[in-house]
């Protein structure tokens, strides 16, 4: 047995400096997976800043809204959220803010910044949707991202919903999340990251109608966690969603008919690029955990584009 432990003896001069490379290997590998690879480019630099009172105005609850230095501050308690909606509907644009999210018990509170036309088409509307679905302590945050098309025209609400977790702690500082809303798609960005991109097919499955740009936070006690598993505690109140940042970079109903949104790539074409479309597969490798279009619960021909 003793002329085994011989070469043992010489492996490791060699196995060890080959072991501690794997480590370091490992360990930056690790730590490069918790951020996306860079997309290239960043749409934000080219659409400028404006105020709140530039662009939007109270809602809804406005004795739950606070503005201070360009920042705006919204909360629900058990007497009422807050909304605010913007100055002219758009056809389609660039739609962004920064925002930042209460941490702990936040279950059944929903915070948004969204398209819609409800008000203009009750029952049968269009909607583009980013929504923070509230959570337990110790549970990441869920994003949703949603889009709706002339939706509860026929009674039945067809959602076409895509939930992230992120790879930051959204609680912790303010991020940019953007709807871009084109003729023939919509991208949703994080901090410039893309990370889905929903394509029209047809007319059917893509809207069109003008939509005003809301944000808003409310109690979805009912579903938005874990299917309304946990509902809004109100011993934790006020929930608190803030935002900063705001950027409108669209076509209004009123504007020229030469108007066309930025474009989310460097080229100008519209599509994304193929560092882009590399750091969105990588999001949603990583950071996808719900995705309509692979739900077997679903009736599909209700979604023809999946």
């Amino acid at each position: 047995m003793a002329w085994y432990s011989v070469p043992s003896l010489f492996c490791l001069p060699i196995m060890a400096p080959i072991f501690y490379l794997f480590l370091a290997f490992s360990m930056i590998t690790s730590s490069n997976a918790q951020v996306p690879p860079s997309p290239g480019y960043s749409p934000s630099s080219r659409v400028s800043s404006v105020t709140f009172n530039q662009g939007f105005r109270n809602l809804w609850g406005p004795q739950h809204q606070r503005l201070d230095q360009g920042s705006l501050t919204i909360w629900l308690d058990k007497s009422s959220g807050s909304g605010f909606r913007s100055l002219q509907p758009y056809q389609s644009g660039y739609f962004g803010a920064a925002m930042k999210l209460q941490p702990g018990y936040t279950a059944g509170v929903i915070t948004s910044f969204y398209l819609s036309n409800n008000e203009d088409h009750p029952g049968n509307h269009d909607e583009i949707d980013i929504e923070f679905l509230g959570t337990t302590p110790d549970e990441p945050y869920t994003l949703q991202t949603n889009v709706y098309i002339r939706g509860s025209g026929d009674g039945n609400l067809i959602g076409r919903e895509m939930r992230f977790h992120l790879w930051f702690d959204p609680t912790q500082d303010y991020h940019n999340y953007v709807i871009l809303w084109t003729l023939s798609e919509i991208i949703f960005l994080v901090d410039d990251v893309p990370i889905r991109r929903y394509t029209k097919k047809t007319d059917a499955t893509f809207p069109t109608r003008p939509m005003w740009l809301y944000g808003s936070i409310w109690d979805a006690s009912s579903w938005a966690t874990e299917n309304g598993r946990y509902k809004a505690d109100y011993s934790y109140q006020p929930f608190v969603g803030r935002y900063t940042n705001f950027k409108l970079g669209g076509c209004t109903t009123n504007g020229p008919a030469s108007c066309r949104p930025p474009s989310a790539s460097p080229s100008g074409s519209g599509s994304l690029s193929q560092q882009q479309v590399m750091a969105m597969n990588w999001v949603q490798r990583n950071y996808l955990v719900y995705d309509y279009c692979h739900d077997p619960k679903r009736d599909h021909t209700q979604t023809p584009e999946c």
